[in-house]
């Protein structure tokens, strides 16, 4: 501290009593001195702003996507969980992040829409609501909070088996508390209803393992006038159903058109499945089957290469 008033002092004499160098010389000595700057507040989190949301095509590391309106969707693929707990930034709809709801990220729906997920690994299936884009990676089909991850018993980091059925009543409900498709959403806080057997543990704890927590057959489809936020946590006990991992390519109207892209898989088995009669048949591409989800994106990763961007991993 001595050290650096006597160095303006000295340069107070050198130049001839100029007190604008003294002002410059003992503000940089305050700011040196610990505790006498505060830092900057960090900027506010952005106020969510929930509406209907529908991408345009987008495109990631050379994959396409294509959003579309769906009320009937009923697909299979590999979940995975998203371990970014941190962020304070929205969902693509305009909602606040938090990993304490049960909530998920998709590539191709509206949002916010709610589906039912069942993990085929072990039978267990609850209600998630979709309000983000994501994931990235084409050989994942959603991305689940860690709360949804939890009620499903997915470990951190890890990937399940699951089928995604969109609940259209609830997910039409929803467009209608918007108003209209384009408008905002005045979402309106709800606690949670209670489970109809135990309680399930709150956010940041561990599902036990075995049949306690878990509820038999779901209960009829109740008709509340709103889609509260945080939907009830509720988890029901299927058969577990773990299914074979395949590549499903193209869908084609012309036989000739599948063999060929079909040829392009002929190292991982790729093959032709005829579907429907007359003018309504078609073929679709597949290879198959795989036995861990290494292989299978391993799998998918040679298909993209190949020049097939439309490939993706199913369970059947």
């Amino acid at each position: 501290m001595t050290h650096r008033f006597g160095l303006a002092a000295s340069v107070w004499a050198r130049n001839d009593g100029s007190r604008p160098i003294l002002r410059l010389l003992a503000a940089a000595a305050l700011l040196s001195i610990p505790g006498c700057v505060k830092e900057a507040p960090p900027p506010p989190a952005p106020t969510p702003e929930p509406h209907y949301f529908l991408s345009k095509p987008y495109q990631i590391n050379g994959v396409w996507f294509y959003p579309a309106e769906t009320y009937t969707l009923d697909t299979t693929g590999i979940a995975s969980v998203n371990t970014d707990t941190t962020s304070d930034t929205l969902t693509a709809d305009g909602e606040a992040r938090d990993p304490t709801l049960a909530t998920g990220a998709m590539q191709t729906i509206q949002l916010p829409a709610i589906v039912t997920v069942t993990n085929l690994d072990n039978g267990r299936e609850t209600k998630v609501r979709v309000n983000d884009l994501g994931p990235a990676s084409p050989a994942r089909i959603i991305a689940l909070s860690p709360r949804a991850a939890l009620l499903l018993a997915i470990p951190e980091n890890g990937t399940a088996r699951v089928r995604i059925r969109i609940d259209e009543v609830l997910s039409k409900r929803l467009v209608d508390q918007l108003g209209g498709n384009g408008q905002k959403l005045a979402i309106a806080a709800a606690p949670a209803t209670p489970v109809q057997a135990e309680s399930l543990p709150p956010p940041g704890s561990h599902l036990p393992a075995g049949p306690a927590h878990i509820i038999g057959a779901p209960p009829p489809e109740k008709t509340e006038a709103r889609v509260p936020d945080r939907l009830p946590e509720q988890v029901y006990q299927t058969y577990a159903s773990p299914g074979e991992l395949y590549l499903r390519a193209g869908t084609f109207s012309s036989y000739d058109y599948a063999r060929q892209e079909a040829s392009m898989l002929s190292r991982l088995g790729g093959d032709v499945i005829r579907s429907g009669f007359g003018r309504q048949t078609s073929y679709a591409v597949r290879a198959g089957p795989f036995r861990t989800v290494p292989e299978a994106d391993d799998a998918l990763n040679q298909a993209l290469r190949a020049g097939i961007l439309d490939a993706r991993i199913t369970v059947e």
